[in-house]
């Protein structure tokens, strides 16, 4: 039970999603190099608010009512909180669980069973999934192209026309690679900044003697892949479908624990409603 103090040291009420368009990227000092660099992607603010007005734009769905922030609301910490699975055009049911997509400029791969292994690729597969945006990638470009606003801003960020797919991309990498969770009081205490109360130590030693090892500090993941013990048959068979390794059956990626009391129901297919459920299942062995 003590380990929900050190969980909740990213309530809503002390973290802050760090999202302005700032002139550089953020990139925490106590957290360790990003894998995504913005070498070939020049990262700008104006970049930052194209990929912003994009995201949260339903023009990107095929009837233009689904925008990547129905499913990442910013509100739930980027997640579609309380619902284990989001819907999609025509009101179709996604199978999995949308996870939170914060510090994404650290991940070495994205989906649940990481089968997208690039940030600038990520959106690519929601946008032509039938079952949450339904799009054709030539028909977004010829949508933005024949946008009243988008290609002069796209022209500002990139200097060259007509917009292109890569461009797409490229934008949205520069928000969502720019969400960036790291002032929690966990935060601030890993900092030297505050101190914590005696029931979050508590709780911060029983995480680090049993949870530390795939969510390991600080960004709360090891970005690998784990069955954890919730099927011996598996309806979703995770990371296989991507490897074909039978030693990846069930296994699917670490999600981080930052936020973690915003961003339930939990598991890859939200199967358990609370933290203290998600607690019971490891603590059953």
């Amino acid at each position: 039970m003590l380990v929900l103090f050190f969980f909740s040291a990213c309530r809503k009420d002390t973290e802050v999603l760090e999202t302005g368009p700032l002139s550089t990227p953020i990139r925490p000092e106590h957290f360790p190099p990003a894998h995504y660099s913005f070498e070939t992607n020049t990262y700008s603010k104006l970049g930052f608010e194209l990929g912003r007005k994009l995201f949260f734009d339903p023009i990107l769905s095929v009837d233009s009512s689904i925008s990547c922030e129905s499913c990442h609301h910013q509100k739930d910490a980027f997640a579609d909180g309380g619902e284990p699975f989001s819907i999609g055009v025509f009101g179709k049911t996604t199978d999995r669980n949308s996870p939170p997509i914060f510090n994404l400029a650290w991940s070495t791969s994205f989906m649940w069973d990481g089968g997208i292994n690039h940030i600038e690729i990520q959106p690519f597969a929601p946008i032509i999934n039938p079952n949450e945006m339904g799009e054709d990638l030539n028909n977004v470009i010829a949508k933005l192209r024949d946008h009243d606003e988008y290609p002069a801003l796209f022209e500002a960020v990139f200097e060259e026309t007509p917009l292109t797919d890569q461009q797409l991309f490229w934008a949205l990498a520069q928000y969502m690679g720019n969400l960036v969770s790291a002032n929690s009081r966990y935060d601030q205490f890993l900092k030297g900044e505050l101190a914590l109360t005696e029931d979050e130590m508590a709780g911060y030693e029983l995480f680090r003697a049993n949870c530390s090892n795939c969510h390991q500090e600080p960004l709360l993941t090891d970005n690998l892949f784990h069955n954890n013990g919730l099927d011996s048959v598996f309806q979703d068979e995770g990371r296989f479908q991507i490897t074909q390794d039978a030693a990846d059956l069930g296994k699917f990626k670490t999600p981080s624990l930052r936020n973690v009391m915003l961003t339930g129901p939990y598991m890859h297919d939200g199967r358990l409603e609370t933290v203290q459920d998600v607690i019971d299942h490891y603590a059953s062995g």
